[in-house]
């Protein structure tokens, strides 16, 4: 499954990002290193289902009504302090815990309510831009830090008659998310020195960013947008990066009332429904959260959920089914399975995903829209329905 991590510094309001994300019950408190140890949770990337073109809905648990819901892993992780490379506060546990991401999640507090530490300060009185490039930064010098703390091995190996560049660096970077194909077109994208004794500090250093921004690539999460300056919010869409407006706090308010029965609410929708009895107060704080869902076309949180998905990752949803006329499994089930895979996927790489004996017992695949067999290297694309036919079925 994709995992997502959520970084940042303290009080940035990821643990509210999580639990509303998740509906998991975790400590959510106004001082630093609520979370020490990682939370896990299941969440979900939203997407248009298929069944909206059939005469009815497929009834899918995840479908909502048309809307998909394709599940992730969320990963929320101890707060970020200055010198976490060096080990400051959580820092080592923080950086050790993002290696198995996919995609990371900087979270900010766009309401400059907490000073770079962490600590509650006057809303406005911190400057958020400051601290975008802060996740970023610590895990470039993390990185830094283990390419050099493993470099004598690379050197040692080097001695040998037979040394592989490509293949030493990948089995020394394996544990950083680094596979063959991602060492070998990191060495071809930067003008390395081919004897690793010629490498210097800079050389190692650029590696890493390299690394980092292949395997590790990071979506700005301005959230506390119900409270924070619209000139903050606007500077920092306006960073050379991808940023999302977002407002944890109002999202989680919004699923406990669509738990409650009190509203209707998908996550990613752009509005939510009244439906039962709240107190003057609660309707009060409601259409506080409507007015920045009408600034921001919803809470963000399940924007940024999809940005880092399906552009930062690149991935698309496809839909495997075995019968290719009904859209349906073996058991009758319509458009049973939304599975996310890399951008330019083939019909066999979603055979394996589905299951391991079916990728190995792969025959062919069909087009479920258009009723024909569709060639090997076919590359997939967001919202198809395909047939794969095995010899494993």
């Amino acid at each position: 499954m994709l995992q997502l991590a959520l970084a940042g510094k303290p009080n940035a309001g990821k643990s509210t990002f999580f639990k509303a994300a998740t509906l998991a019950d975790v400590d959510v408190a106004d001082y630093p290193f609520t979370t020490i140890d990682p939370n896990r949770g299941v969440s979900f990337v939203r997407t248009e289902c298929p069944c909206l073109e059939l005469d009815e809905r497929c009834g899918n648990d995840h479908c909502h009504d048309g809307k998909r819901y394709v599940p992730v892993e969320l990963l929320d992780v101890a707060g970020l302090v200055p010198g976490a490379a060096e080990g400051r506060g959580l820092g080592n546990q923080f950086l050790d815990a993002l290696m198995d991401a996919d995609a990371v999640l900087n979270v900010l507090d766009a309401a400059g309510a907490t000073d770079a530490e962490g600590e509650p300060v006057e809303v406005g009185t911190h400057d958020p831009v400051d601290e975008a490039d802060f996740v970023e930064s610590e895990l470039d010098q993390w990185l830094a830090g283990v390419v050099e703390r493993n470099w004598s091995t690379v050197e040692r190996r080097s001695r040998s008659p037979d040394f592989d560049l490509e293949a030493t660096l990948t089995e020394v970077l394996s544990g950083l998310g680094a596979s063959e194909p991602v060492v070998v077109r990191l060495l071809r994208s930067g003008d390395f020195p081919e004897d690793p004794l010629q490498w210097t500090d800079a050389d190692r250093t650029a590696l890493a960013v390299e690394l980092r921004e292949r395997t590790k690539p990071l979506l700005l999460v301005a959230n506390k947008v119900d409270l924070a300056p619209a000139a903050n919010v606007e500077r920092l869409r306006a960073l050379d990066r991808p940023a999302v407006p977002a407002t944890a706090d109002g999202e989680l308010a919004l699923r406990k009332g669509a738990e409650a029965g009190v509203l209707r609410y998908d996550p990613g929708d752009p509005d939510f429904e009244l439906t039962g009895e709240v107190t003057d107060h609660q309707r009060a704080g409601l259409e506080r959260i409507r007015e920045v869902m009408a600034s921001y076309g919803g809470t963000g949180v399940q924007a940024a959920l999809n940005a880092a998905t399906f552009d930062l990752l690149d991935h698309v949803v496809v839909f495997p089914v075995q019968n290719e006329t009904r859209w349906t499994d073996a058991h009758g089930n319509v458009l049973p399975d939304a599975l996310l895979l890399p951008a330019g996927s083939t019909p066999r790489d979603l055979a394996y995903a589905v299951h391991t004996d079916i990728g190995e017992g792969y025959l062919h695949a069909v087009d479920a829209r258009a009723g024909r067999r569709i060639g090997e290297d076919h590359e997939l694309v967001d919202g198809d329905v395909v047939k794969i036919a095995s010899t494993a079925h």
